[in-house]
C-alpha cells in the first residue's frame, strides 16, 4: 500500500484547531443541555456536573465553582498518574465549561420549558450526550469521572464504560437527600440512558468508515490525487479480466465515510468510466483511523 502523505506542521496545527474548537462546541452544547433545560426542573445528572447539581439545590452555591473546584482536584491527581498528555484537552474542555455555564446562567433564569419535565429532561440529555460525543470525536474529554475511570482502568481490570455507569448511577441516586422526589431521581436514569445513547450514536457516526474498489485506466492520477487531497493511502492490486483476459489495475482505499463525496468528486473529474465498488467496514485500525485497543 501507498504510505499516505505525512502530514506536515501546518496540517498538523490545523488538525489541532480544529480539535479545540469541535471541543468547544461541544461544551457549549452541554452547557445548554445542562444549565437551560436539566438544572431549572429539578432534574440530576451523572459526572461532576450531577455533584455540582446536588450541592447548588442543598446550598445554592453556583454550579460553575462547584464543577472547576472537583474537575481543578482530579486533573492535578490525573497529572501526576496519567501524564500531561491525557490531561491538555481536559483543561482546556473545563475551563472552556466553567466559562460557558457562567455566561448562560446570566441569560437563563428560571424553567425554559414550563410544568414538562420529561421533554426537559429529553433535550437536556439529547444536549448533553451530543456535547460530550463531538468532544470525544474531537480526543477531548469533560473530566470528572471520565478521569477517575482512566485511573481505575490503569490499575484494574475493569472496562472505562462500567466504571462511569457505577458513579452516575451512585450519583443520581444521592440527588435524592436534597430533591425528596424519587420522580426526578428517576428522571436522572433517562437522562442517564438517554445522553449515553445519543453520545454512541455521535462518536460512532464520526468514526464511520468506508472501502472503495476502483478500477480505472487512470489509476496513477487517481491515486496520486486522494493521496495528495485526502492523505490517505492507496493499494494497487494486478488483475485479468474474466471476459476480455486483458490486465487491469485495481484501487484498494480506506476514508472516512465524510469523505465518500470528495473521493466519488475526485474520481469523477479525472476517469468518468471508471468502475467504482464502495461498501461501510464495521471498524479500521491504523495510522489515521482509530488505535488498535486489546488486553
Amino acid at each position: 500500500m501507498n504510505p499516505a502523505l505525512p502530514a506536515t506542521r501546518k496540517q498538523k496545527f490545523l488538525r489541532e484547531t480544529k480539535d479545540y474548537l469541535m471541543i468547544a462546541l461541544g461544551m457549549i452544547m452541554y452547557g445548554i443541555g445542562w444549565t437551560v433545560f436539566l438544572l431549572p426542573s429539578d432534574i440530576p445528572s451523572g459526572a461532576v456536573p450531577g455533584i455540582a447539581s446536588i450541592i447548588y439545590w442543598g446550598t445554592g452555591f453556583p454550579v460553575q465553582y462547584t464543577y472547576l473546584i472537583i474537575n481543578f482536584l482530579l486533573l492535578l491527581l490525573a497529572l501526576k498518574i496519567l501524564g500531561l498528555k491525557f490531561c491538555l484537552k481536559t483543561i482546556f474542555a473545563v475551563f472552556t465549561l466553567t466559562f460557558i455555564l457562567s455566561v448562560i446562567q446570566n441569560f437563563v433564569t428560571g424553567e425554559l420549558i414550563h410544568d414538562q419535565p420529561f421533554m426537559s429532561c429529553v433535550l437536556g440529555a439529547s444536549f448533553c450526550g451530543a456535547g460530550i460525543g463531538v468532544a470525544f470525536s474531537a480526543n477531548g474529554s469533560t473530566g470528572g469521572t471520565d478521569i477517575i475511570a482512566a485511573i481505575i482502568n490503569k490499575y484494574r481490570d475493569i472496562t472505562l464504560g462500567r466504571v462511569i455507569l457505577i458513579c452516575d448511577v451512585i450519583i443520581i441516586s444521592s440527588s435524592y437527600l436534597v430533591l425528596h422526589n424519587w420522580e426526578k431521581v428517576v428522571y436522572g436514569y433517562v437522562v442517564l440512558f438517554i445522553s449515553s445513547f445519543v453520545l454512541d450514536q455521535v462518536v460512532n457516526s464520526a468514526r464511520q468508515s468506508v472501502q472503495f474498489f476502483i478500477i480505472s485506466s487512470k489509476y496513477e492520477e487517481i491515486g496520486a490525487r486522494i493521496n495528495k487531497d485526502l492523505h490517505r493511502g492507496v493499494t494497487f492490486i494486478d488483475g485479468v479480466g474474466c471476459y476480455t483476459h486483458n490486465g487491469v489495475k485495481m484501487m484498494f482505499v480506506l476514508a472516512k465515510k465524510r469523505e465518500s463525496n470528495t473521493i466519488f468528486r475526485l474520481i469523477k473529474d479525472i476517469d468518468p468510466k471508471a468502475f467504482v465498488s464502495q461498501s461501510a467496514v464495521i471498524g479500521v485500525f491504523g495510522e489515521g483511523f482509530d488505535r488498535i485497543k486489546v488486553k
